[in-house]
């Protein structure tokens, strides 16, 4: 049996021009806006290597995340992978959903590297770097797990603020530690440190957020003694300490006072950082220019979003957009405008962004004053509405799998391994075509299953199409399965590909976690030195004192 690979299309606007590595590298440098799309899955992406600004846009997922990286359909894109084996298909596909100006760098990162340009290993490295480079030019104190677990033992008068969101804090926590997500340490932490003699030590996982949260903090001038927690938890286990987990302890909101000292201390940090405001009316006005793309982010905590939104804008907690940067906006040279509900969060953000390189980054007057929406982020994915599932629940699959339909689960590498329907086969969307021809070929007909059911709607119409069989998709995937009572099984039988995720370290198996932990920060403390050989980078660190 043999399967047609490429479904036909009808016209050849999908064929992208190829630009060489000199040409990516002076595009990058020209001033106007460009997208750096990589094609390849999160895994392979961070391991194999990319461009400084080249964001993730998994070719099995692009319907799904183009609208959010890069809204504007006219915006000039260049395609990357590892060897340009998927740009044919990424140019196509993008096509197909209205984008006009699509190139690709030639010969992928192989040929950006042979040319002797810079290749990055990981993921967010823009903002991990930035990080790293704040730390050296301002100066961000820091004090190692060691000091900080001796001072607690001694009774000193500190507070641990963790600047991760919650559902991290969770998962491992400094003992005593309290949640105080990055966008909300300006906002916040007078209330958990009200005396200025006692120290105020920020934490994450690893070093940019602490970094970045401590900084904050001293920026905008709170008075008491603020350090980094050098390497976060990762260091704190690291020196043999021991993390706390299920912890949920929060900094409280704001009271009166406290609020009304993160207003000014905020008012100030961005008059320094040079902040821009905007009002209502002249958002209205960038909303109507179609000649450049606007990235709309409310960047309080997504309890916050969800019971009641600006229309129009995106849930980014500030800590987050700052980390991971490129998971949000993937145009560079684009406007950005901001919006919060006290005028703390959104300035302390802008600050950081525009000390990031942005160079069009507002912060918009009045809050969210207007008529607002409530629920989740609406999502939009691109060419959803053309096709036309061919649904099965879960009980008439469970009897199909009886009389011998294949099913294949195209979601996630790492949750199948935790869970899966039994007798499935693992693969990726861009993959399943051939997963069906090399595992299944005598099957009479096919399931597919994702934990985005949208996801496995794509790729079971390519597979129908390709193959000429039926092809069901599972509704709800594996929670609508397991929510029906029926078996599952764990583990990596029948995994055949595992690059589309990037797992921290503390997601190795255990006994590989300390060599990843000490690898995880040695690369982070490299960024600099890969920063300044590759020249792109305009990071403007706001000056202390």
């Amino acid at each position: 049996m043999s399967l047609v690979l490429d479904r036909p299309v009808a016209q050849e606007a999908g064929k992208p021009r190829l630009l060489t590595p000199s040409a990516v590298k002076a595009a990058l440098r020209d001033g106007a806006e460009i997208a750096i799309l990589d094609l390849r899955e999160e895994g392979a992406f961070a391991a194999e290597g990319h461009l400084l600004f080249a964001v993730p846009a998994p070719l099995s997922r692009l319907e799904a995340v183009i609208a959010g990286l890069v809204p504007r359909a006219a915006t000039r894109i260049v395609l990357s992978d590892l060897d340009g084996s998927l740009i044919a298909d990424g140019a196509k596909r993008l096509a197909q959903l209205g984008y006009t100006d699509v190139s690709a760098l030639d010969s992928g990162t192989r040929g950006w590297e042979a040319a002797g340009f810079e290749v990055f290993t990981g993921t967010n490295v823009p903002s991990k770097a930035f990080g790293e480079v704040v730390e050296q030019r301002a100066g961000t104190p820091h004090l190692t797990a060691a000091e900080v677990a001796r001072l607690q033992a001694e009774g000193h008068d500190l507070v641990v603020l963790d600047s991760r969101p919650l559902p991290e804090f969770q998962t491992m926590s400094i003992p005593g530690g309290l949640d105080c997500p990055g966008a909300e340490l300006v906002l916040r932490a007078r209330e958990a440190a009200p005396d200025p003699g006692t120290l105020v030590v920020v934490n994450c996982a690893g070093r940019t957020r602490s970094i970045i949260g401590a900084q904050a903090l001293i920026n905008a001038g709170l008075p008491n003694r603020v350090v980094a927690l050098e390497n976060g938890t990762m260091g704190w286990e690291l020196a043999g300490l021991t993390l706390r987990h299920g912890e949920t302890s929060q900094v409280p909101r704001p009271g009166p006072g406290t609020l009304a000292w993160a207003r000014m201390a905020a008012a100030d940090l961005a008059r320094r950082a040079g902040v821009l405001r905007i009002t209502p009316g002249e958002l209205a006005s960038l909303r109507a220019d179609s000649g450049r793309s606007l990235f709309l982010f409310d960047v309080r905590s997504p309890e916050e979003y969800r019971a009641g939104h600006l229309p129009g804008f995106r849930s980014a907690p500030g800590g987050q957009l700052v980390q991971a940067t490129d998971s949000y906006v993937g145009t560079l040279r684009s406007r950005i405008v901001l919006a919060d509900a006290e005028d703390v969060r959104a300035p302390v953000t802008a600050s950081w962004l525009l000390q990031l390189g942005w160079d069009e980054v507002y912060v918009l007057e009045g809050g969210l004053s207007g008529a607002l929406e409530t629920g989740p982020e609406p999502r939009r994915v691109l060419g959803l509405g053309e096709l036309r599932p061919d649904w099965i629940d879960a009980a008439s699959l469970y009897a199909a799998i009886g009389r011998g339909t294949a099913v294949f689960d195209v979601g996630s590498s790492r949750a199948f391994r935790a869970g899966h329907v039994p007798g499935a086969w693992f693969t990726t969307r861009t993959r399943l075509g051939a997963a069906a021809v090399d595992h299944a070929p005598d099957a009479p007909d096919y399931a597919v299953l994702a934990g985005d059911d949208a996801l496995a709607a794509f790729a079971a119409d390519e597979l129908a199409w390709a193959s000429g069989k039926r092809v069901r998709v599972l509704l709800g995937g594996l929670e609508a399965w397991k929510a029906a009572g029926l078996p599952v099984e764990a583990g990596a039988q029948r995994l055949l590909a595992d690059d589309d995720v990037w797992l921290a370290p503390a997601q190795h198996p255990p006994e590989r976690q300390e060599a990843e932990k000490r690898r995880y920060i040695a690369w982070e403390l490299n960024l600099p030195a890969q920063i300044a050989r590759d020249g792109d980078a305009r990071f403007q660190i706001l000056a202390q004192g």
